[in-house]
């Protein structure tokens, strides 16, 4: 017990009061960065001082009656972050997601076209962010010569926040030149997914430092059964046999490529673990994601509208964490150093407010399990194309799991069109 309060103290007090221990030690600061989650509470605490106050805002708001009693320059505003322009009982709970959700049998060759759409924008938009993102955190800056190293991009935060401010911008001015609904969600209900997004986005960037593009892509396939999980908690979804079956057929094809993974490029069994840890946030905050932007779009809104919603939040959370660690500074002086960095950090939040757009359109339309079908068989050309552009190797074994993780994705496709062929020739024909 003495020893292991000797060796947390100082982390302990490095984390409370580290101005102080900085200017004891100055090689602290660094060998504390390198550790990933210390990096993680340091950008929790940072949202931590944008939640909290407004958490005790909306309850002193709600607590206080301010809707009925309220007036002045701030009651609009107070109105539409806390209490939202309607009331959810009025809109679409008459309506169940799943038919919500289904195209009308009387355009079908419009819905699919619209479906290919959909599909061909989100694989061109993340196929094109995938490789970037990539280069971005695995690659060095600035090597003049081969005996030069160069600088490799820390601040998997900031790139975050890129892609934030673009999005909001591009979000922002397509609801002003365009008409939209009437926005009717309290706007603090979109900081529950922005946070999670923000979380989400974090672990994928930092996995990346500590375990391969390919093994990361193969473990977001495994997403189906937390996201039946998140499913069954948020929105109170049921689930057929063969979705349980097909889901572990998935999960199964990804552990044979995990197993199989060539461990040269992670000789230490804690890096393993630290990507392993990291992959396993990203699959339960991205899962929570879609299903509260799911369980959102009950309010009258359009795809852009959350777009906008949840990168609002996204920005206040980031930019403040950057200002507070001192780090959106020294990110900026980065990219002043290295052009190269610069392009492709705008090419990658371009990449990004695109896909975004897509998102948010295709769950509007055809719900979170036809996006997830989407974005699941864009791994596959991801996997490939990584393979291909930076060498990294796909043994028998790990090849045999990849199909194993796509014939169970066709399974459900087929799986799904049987059942709703069936529950239509079950319907009383019209005479």
């Amino acid at each position: 017990m003495p020893s292991f309060s000797w060796r947390v103290w100082p982390a302990l007090v490095h984390l409370l009061f580290p101005c102080a221990v900085i200017a004891e030690d100055p090689s602290l600061l660094n060998s504390w960065h390198d550790v990933w989650f210390f990096r993680f509470l340091v950008n929790m605490l940072g949202y931590a001082t944008i939640i909290v106050p407004g958490y005790f805002l909306i309850s002193y708001f709600k607590r206080s009656n301010y809707l009925d009693r309220g007036s002045g320059l701030c009651y609009p505003l107070i109105k539409t972050c806390v209490f939202g322009g309607e009331d959810k009982s009025s809109l679409l709970d008459d309506v169940p997601v799943s038919s919500r959700n289904e195209p009308d049998s009387g355009s079908t060759v419009k819905q699919a076209l619209k479906l290919m759409f959909c599909a061909a924008g989100l694989q061109a938009s993340y196929l094109t962010w995938g490789v970037l993102q990539e280069r971005v955190m695995t690659r060095s800056y600035g090597a003049v010569a081969p005996d030069h190293d160069g600088e490799k991009f820390k601040d998997s935060q900031f790139l975050v926040f890129m892609n934030r401010i673009l999005a909001l911008t591009v979000s922002g001015l397509w609801c002003m030149l365009f008409k939209q609904p009437r926005h009717g969600a309290p706007m603090y209900m979109y900081s529950f997914a922005s946070l999670s997004n923000i979380l989400s986005s974090w672990c994928q960037y930092e996995a990346l430092k500590f375990i391969s593009f390919p093994t990361q892509v193969l473990a977001k396939a495994s997403k189906v059964i937390p996201v039946m999980l998140m499913g069954k908690l948020i929105s109170r979804k049921s689930y057929e046999y063969w979705e349980y079956f097909t889901a572990v057929l998935i999960s199964v094809g990804v552990s044979m490529f995990l197993l199989s993974s060539t461990t040269s490029k992670h000789p230490s069994t804690v890096t393993t673990f630290s990507g392993v840890v990291i992959l396993i946030g990203y699959i339960v905050f991205d899962s929570f994601t879609s299903n509260w932007q799911d369980n959102l779009f009950k309010y009258k809104m359009s795809s852009v509208q959350m777009m906008f919603g949840v990168n609002l939040f996204s920005c206040l959370f980031t930019v403040g964490s950057l200002l507070e660690q001192g780090a959106f500074f020294e990110s900026l002086a980065f990219m002043t150093r290295h052009s190269e960095f610069a392009f492709h950090a705008v090419l990658l939040s371009v990449c990004s407010a695109c896909g975004q757009l897509f998102i948010f359109y295709t769950i509007s339309q055809f719900g979170a399990a036809v996006f997830t079908i989407i974005m699941t068989l864009r791994q596959a050309f991801a996997i490939l194309l990584s393979c291909f552009l930076y060498g990294h190797s796909v043994t028998i074994v790990g090849g045999f799991g990849v199909a194993v993780v796509f014939v169970a994705l066709f399974l459900r496709v087929y799986a799904r069109s049987r059942m709703k062929s069936s529950r239509q020739s079950s319907l009383p024909q019209k005479v």
